[in-house]
């Protein structure tokens, strides 16, 4: 009875120690409402993990620039914006999902014994401890991995989708605050000009020149124009606050910060030829993401179909039979007699498929979308030079004004007149402008370049700060 305790226990407890060695602990990370807002709050473009990422990613004299720009803010956002974090978790997720894949079968250790009443000598126990080890046929394995690091690619690319989007509404909501301010500072003039036309209308009114409706109507345009004032200061607050949201910072970090808006006062000079276009088509990460997904499921399908091989099972064995030593060895394997796995292969088939009418509906949609977005760029620069032209002619036209006032041959009514025209010009360019650069902010997101992502990190920049 001895030999069969040291036996048995010799097998539990070499089971027991490999199985023990190198597993994990659960470590808590509590989440509360309160502290996160807490977090959020005291997120600043001071902080000096960003400062560290910003100088990495940027030119030195960009880095030191008291301005911040249209690509600094871009870093901010790759530091800071949640959405990002989602993503990032996300291919986190997917690369685990590469070390489920290539775990092996770990063997299992089972003892049965057995006692025998009819005799005692030379042991009345039967004691049988086993192996039961599993091995992958027909290559299962390197399809899980194939799937795995397919998926893998996926998520990485879905990350760097997930950092276009969060470019491009920084972009969106940095040109809608240019457009706001630089709308209330024409409006602010010409609302001067419209007032100083009321007062000169208003004497003429009472010298009895004027009636009391043309100084009506003025008034009317001076109130709409304070009106339009007034929209432009609450879309440049709602732009403000927006543009927080998409950096990842609160509204109050932007307090006293010096913004550049120099990125929308030119154009490239260059327009995207056909070889732009195809290479836009090799190089966007949502079709880079759908080509990973069907080579997903190419391999998700190779996998059942290797299923239909059964997985052999070698079992060795030793038995304390009332006394004998005996040692064996077997074999077992599952008889595919009445399912080949049929099922789970025609769905396999079934989400081939279906990833693939996925790539092909995707990048028909891309192929539009490029051309839509070249055409309006064309269209919306055009318009700006037309705008542009009519602003310099208006702009000649009141400077001609001002010399013949000066010269008294026309009234102070008359030059107030063509001062109104210029600016009604200058908001039709800021329009024009500004719609230029929503159609060149869609050209880029259309074309999608791979050196705007550069500065993309698979892992939060801020995780690398928390960690020192």
């Amino acid at each position: 009875m001895k030999q069969i305790s040291a036996i048995t226990t010799s097998w539990l407890a070499g089971a027991v120690a490999l199985g023990l060695t190198g597993c994990a602990h659960f470590h808590d990370q509590p989440l509360a409402a309160e502290k996160s807002r807490a977090d959020f709050d005291s997120r600043s473009l001071a902080d000096a993990g960003l400062n560290a990422f910003l100088a990495t990613n940027l030119p030195a004299e960009s880095a030191a620039s008291a301005a911040w720009d249209f690509n600094r803010l871009a870093l901010v956002a790759y530091y800071y914006n949640p959405d990002l974090d989602l993503a990032r978790a996300q291919l986190a997720g997917a690369n685990a999902a590469g070390i489920t894949a290539g775990a092996r079968p770990n063997p299992t250790v089972s003892v049965n014994a057995a006692y025998n009443v009819t005799t005692t000598l030379p042991s009345p126990w039967i004691v049988t401890p086993s192996l039961d080890i599993p091995i992958e046929t027909a290559g299962k394995r390197g399809y899980r991995l194939a799937q795995a690091t397919h998926l893998s690619d996926a998520a990485r690319c879905n990350l760097a989708s997930a950092a276009w989007q969060v470019r491009s509404r920084v972009r969106k909501n940095l040109l809608a605050l240019y457009a706001a301010g630089e709308s209330g500072a024409l409006l602010q003039q010409q609302e001067a000009v419209q007032a100083e036309s009321v007062r000169l209308l208003e004497a003429q009114r009472q010298a009895g020149a004027l009636s009391p409706f043309e100084v009506t109507q003025s008034r009317v345009a001076l109130n709409q124009t304070w009106f339009a004032l007034h929209d432009a200061e609450q879309q440049a607050a709602t732009a403000r606050i927006q543009l927080a949201e998409s950096l990842g910072l609160p509204p109050t970090a932007l307090d006293g910060v010096q913004l550049s808006f120099d990125e929308f006062k030119q154009f490239p000079a260059a327009r995207p030829d056909a070889a732009a276009r195809r290479q836009a088509l090799l190089n966007r990460a949502d079709l880079l993401g759908a080509l990973a997904e069907y080579a997903a499921a190419q391999s998700a399908l190779q996998l059942e179909i290797a299923k239909q091989y059964p997985d052999l099972h070698l079992n060795p064995g030793y038995e304390y039979d009332q006394g004998d030593n005996k040692w064996g060895v077997g074999l077992s394997l599952e008889l595919p007699l009445l399912n080949r796995n049929q099922g789970p292969i025609a769905e396999a088939e079934a989400r081939r498929t279906a990833a693939a009418a996925k790539f092909n509906a995707l990048q028909a949609r891309v192929l539009s979308e490029i051309e839509q977005a070249v055409a309006g760029y064309r269209a919306a620069v055009k318009k700006t030079a037309a705008a542009e032209a009519l602003n310099r002619e208006l702009t000649a036209q009141s400077h001609t004004a001002q010399k013949m006032l000066a010269a008294g041959e026309i009234s102070r009514i008359e030059l107030a007149q063509r001062q109104l025209e210029l600016t009604t010009a200058a908001l039709t360019q800021l329009t024009a402008l500004t719609q230029a650069q929503e159609a060149l902010g869609a050209l880029e997101d259309a074309l999608q370049s791979p050196a705007a992502l550069a500065a993309i990190p698979e892992k939060s920049p801020r995780s690398f700060k928390s960690a020192h």
